[in-house]
Parts: C-alpha cells; structure tokens; sequence
C-alpha cells in the first residue's frame, strides 16, 4: 500500500513537472493554492522562470490568473457560506468589527488577498459580506500580480540564472 502510494506521488509530481508541462501546471497550481487549500505557487512560477528566464512575464502572468481565478472561487465559496448561514439561522450574520472594518474598505480590501495566511480567507469574507465582485476579482488581480512580479524577480536577483 505505502509503495502505491509513493508511486502515485511521484506520477503525479512527473505530470506537473516543470518545465516538461510549463504554463499550465503554473496555471493549476495557482488556482489550486488560491482556494483555501494550504499551497504555495511561487516556487512553480519561480522553478519555470529559472528554466527558462524568458518565461518571466508569461509565468507571471498566467500564475496572477490563476491566482485571481482561485480567489473569486473562494470569494463565491464565501457567499454561498453566508447564504446557507442566513438560511439556516433566519437571520443575517453578526457584524463583529473586523467584518465591520473589511465592510469600511469595501473591495479595495481585496487589494490584501496576496498576503500570506490571510489573504485567501479575505477572498472568502469578501463574498461572505457581499462586497462588488467585480471590483474585488480587479483588487485580488492588481494583489497578486505584484506580489507575484517581487516575489519572483527577488527569488531571481537571490538565486540568479545561470549563463548557458
């Protein structure tokens, strides 16, 4: 069974290899690492990026769609959490004053999703409080490209590409 289990480890971890699957594995492991599952993207983005440096801005940019598609799903996954809350309860939720606060700043709180630990979370109490979506699925995007451009050129200025 352990055997099994390796061996469908390393089978998926062959299919996701970088850059042998490139921008789409970057693509699913934003998204996936968006949502509230515990998952990191910018090593793949990074990984891609150091294979192959002329990758910088496509793996950038495909990463932050990912990204913001995973972030509008946890926002959507938060609505419905609220709407199944007020259903259940008959009644709205209370306001407690971080909602409140997050409430005070609208979408534009959105602008934070790319912030570790609490960012993919933000994206689900955005929903939850009925903040625009269209204007937190804009904030989430400018968030998470930003991050995704420092993170990724800081990793390349600390771990250089070497010259072939």
């Amino acid at each position: 069974m352990e055997a099994h289990l390796e061996n469908m480890i390393h089978g998926l971890l062959a299919l996701a290899a970088l850059p042998a699957v490139g921008l789409p594995a970057v693509f699913l492991i934003a998204l996936v690492s968006a949502t509230l599952l515990p998952l990191g993207s910018e090593p793949a983005v990074f990984l891609l990026v150091k294979a192959d440096p002329a990758m910088f801005w496509p793996a950038v940019l495909v990463a932050t769609l990912g990204n913001t598609i995973g972030g509008a799903i946890s926002w959507w996954m938060g609505r419905g959490a609220e709407l199944a809350y007020e259903r259940s309860l008959k009644h709205a939720p209370p306001n407690p004053r971080a909602l409140a606060w997050l409430q005070q700043f609208g979408a534009k709180a959105c602008l934070l999703s790319w912030l570790p630990a609490v960012g993919d979370p933000l994206c689900a109490v955005a929903g939850w409080l009925r903040l625009p979506f269209w204007p937190c699925v804009a904030y989430m995007a400018v968030g998470k490209f930003f991050r995704y451009v420092l993170m990724t050129a800081a990793l390349i200025w600390v771990f250089p590409v070497a010259a072939p």
